[in-house]
């Protein structure tokens, strides 16, 4: 009985022995740790895979790349080859404190693979990022931040300079951008929590408080924006709108279908124009009434008067409170 569990054991090993070597012979990864000093200008490409940046420490920039084959090509062609040939020469450029990461122009050595990038870099860090598709993900660095991807998601916190995300399919989620933000998207939802406030300073004893700029769009999915300091523009084709905080110029929501709900302060003054092609639409603020009031189409100034408050919807409520 021993003698042929033995035997079969080793037979199992001996079967699982080319897989195995396939899958290793198809799946690579490289590590490099850059030195710089002072402000980093990082960028970032890759065909198809993930990018995560994150804060590290001053004076390093490290590097952790992984290569994948595409699924069902395990072991196919020339495909191990190549990704042995990315190992040993990373497509990494320095260039004093400008560093370019899978900037290559051989698009035949990189095809059916994948290399997803996780990088170390010091806070005071401006990033351009590119991936045809994988997710994306940022946190903690100076900015700006010129995040894309044709598919996949973006996730982006605490920056301090403006960010600029897009992506042709999939979801926004962006928290703690400490000055203006773009965000569009295809198709998904959008999500934002404390953004906005631009501060400027004209001299060594002067300080003056300018407005953040907020552009949100997506061509379907629902936009949720929170703590939001600064003016605002916020568009879906089709999907409903939730905005919350303080205006600082004028705020322009409006979506071809979904209800629209809008929180400002309580002593808030501004001007109301809401429309709404079908549904109601309700004001929690003291309303002077300007022109026609009906229940599709509401204007008016609120404690005197102040920002404009563009609302419309082509279906769907529209509350104001």
């Amino acid at each position: 009985m021993k003698r042929r569990n033995t035997g079969l054991a080793l037979a199992i090993v001996l079967l699982c022995t080319p897989l195995l070597s396939a899958q290793n012979g198809t799946e690579g990864s490289f590590a490099r740790t850059l030195k710089v000093s002072g402000p980093v200008d990082l960028q970032v490409r890759t065909g198809a895979g993930r990018i995560s940046v994150r804060e590290g420490a001053a004076g390093g920039v490290q590097i952790n790349a992984v290569i994948r084959a595409r699924e069902g090509l395990l072991g196919s062609g020339d495909i191990a080859q190549r990704v042995h040939a990315i190992e040993a020469n990373p497509p990494i450029e320095q260039n004093g404190n400008t560093i370019r990461i899978g900037m290559v122009d051989d698009s035949d050595l990189y095809r059916d693979i994948s290399v997803s990038y996780e990088i170390v870099t010091p806070a005071q860090t401006r990033l351009t990022s590119r991936t045809g598709s994988g997710s994306q993900s940022v946190e903690g660095i100076q900015g700006p931040v010129d995040a894309h991807t044709g598919s996949g998601s973006l996730n982006i916190t605490d920056v301090d300079r403006e960010v600029n995300a897009s992506t042709g399919s999939g979801e926004i989620a962006i928290d703690g951008v400490r000055n203006s933000v773009t965000a569009k998207t295809g198709s998904g939802s959008i999500r934002a929590n404390h953004v906005g406030q631009l501060t400027a300073t004209s001299a060594a004893s002067e300080r003056t408080e300018t407005s953040a700029q907020l552009d949100l769009q997506t061509g379907s999915g629902s936009i949720r924006l929170q703590d939001a300091l600064g003016s605002l523009r916020a568009h879906t084709g089709s999907g409903s709108i939730q905005a919350a905080g303080e205006p600082e110029g004028s705020w322009r929501l409006d979506t071809g279908s979904g209800g629209v709900t809008v929180e400002l302060p309580h002593n808030a003054g501004f001007n109301l124009m809401a429309r709404t092609g079908s549904g109601s639409i309700r004001v929690d603020h003291p309303l002077t009434a300007q022109g026609e009031m009906n229940k599709h189409t509401v204007r008016g100034t609120v404690r005197g008067g102040g920002p404009e408050l563009d609302i419309r919807t082509g279906s769907g409520g529209i509350r104001v409170q």
